[in-house]
């Protein structure tokens, strides 16, 4: 099940073996997040990419990343458990892919 604005992406267009949720992760130094009334912009000025973020929850956990150990952390200190982490974890796969997000 998919977690209302959160995007289920095929894990074929993810490169996986890059994205390690156990790993710590953090906004790259090039992206704005801006607020928007469904979620949030992600823009990435090195790349000229945009990208949607479609709850406040997502959103929260992106802005936390650079706060926690690990995304798996980050997760869990905004409610989502294990049962319900794998649209998120892999919403962060795809801003990971894009470079919206780096390794920390």
């Amino acid at each position: 099940m998919t977690a209302p604005g959160v995007t289920d992406v095929s894990p074929v267009a993810m490169d996986t073996e890059l994205f390690d949720p156990g790993a710590g992760w953090r906004l790259h130094p090039q992206v704005a997040l801006r607020p928007e009334p469904f979620g949030a912009l992600l823009y990435h000025f090195g790349t000229r990419k945009l990208s949607f973020l479609k709850n406040t929850v997502i959103v929260d956990v992106v802005r936390s990343l650079g706060d926690h150990g690990s995304v798996r952390e980050a997760l869990r200190a905004h409610g989502i458990d294990e049962n319900a982490e794998r649209p998120y974890v892999r919403a962060l796969g795809t801003l990971a892919d894009s470079h919206m997000i780096v390794p920390a």
